[in-house]
């Protein structure tokens, strides 16, 4: 055998399975789109203005009957276009918490890792651990936190009708040992209260 050849056929077997890694990890989710926007001023100029289009957004904190969600508006950076842009916004919104008084429903320690949009109305979402590690316990906890960030998505974009969520990118069977995590979550706007 030549030594073109013995280096050749290593190199496409390395080929061969890098493909089949990607493919396979790609599952069937079809044209995801992956959200590019980072939590940091987008310019990299702090204090500098955004003249991007902004909308008004209604995100959800936890009330003070425990199981209740209350509501508070934000604006966020509007992108109708691609509702992964807009998902990451809202989500940061919502990890830094009320500025109302309301209760958080996330730990300001949390981060988003990612967010994917499928074709199929299906939001994944991707905690950092410290929204398993430093979630408080108790079920009206787990209940408020799992549909602030379902019930904040799918009010708020058309283009989300259910939410999966993760954490450092591994399915969970539940937050704290109350609500499944092991499938898409839909929303329940029953617990949102008037304020």
């Amino acid at each position: 055998m030549s030594k073109g050849r013995s280096v050749l056929i290593p190199l496409l077997a390395v080929t061969a399975v890098a493909l089949a890694a990607l493919f396979f990890l790609s599952g069937n989710r079809e044209s995801i789109k992956k959200s590019s926007v980072s939590a940091s001023s987008p310019t990299g100029l702090e204090g500098a203005t955004d003249d991007r289009p902004k909308r008004k957004v209604t995100l959800f904190f936890q009330g003070e009957e425990g199981e209740t969600l209350v509501s508070e508006e934000r604006e966020i950076i509007a992108d109708a276009a691609a509702p992964a842009v807009e998902a990451r916004a809202l989500l940061l919104e919502l990890i830094k918490g009320s500025k109302a008084g309301l209760l958080s429903t996330l730990p300001p320690e949390t981060k988003l890792l990612q967010i994917y949009v499928t074709k199929n109305g299906t939001a994944y979402v991707d905690f950092s651990r410290e929204f398993i590690d430093r979630h408080p316990s108790g079920s009206s906890a787990e209940i408020a936190t799992v549909y602030a960030v379902v019930d904040s998505l799918a009010y708020n974009l058309k283009a989300v009708k259910k939410v999966f969520i993760l954490v450092e990118g591994e399915e969970r069977e539940t937050l704290a040992g109350h609500i499944t995590l092991d499938r898409p979550i839909v929303p329940d706007f029953s617990l949102i209260v008037k304020n």
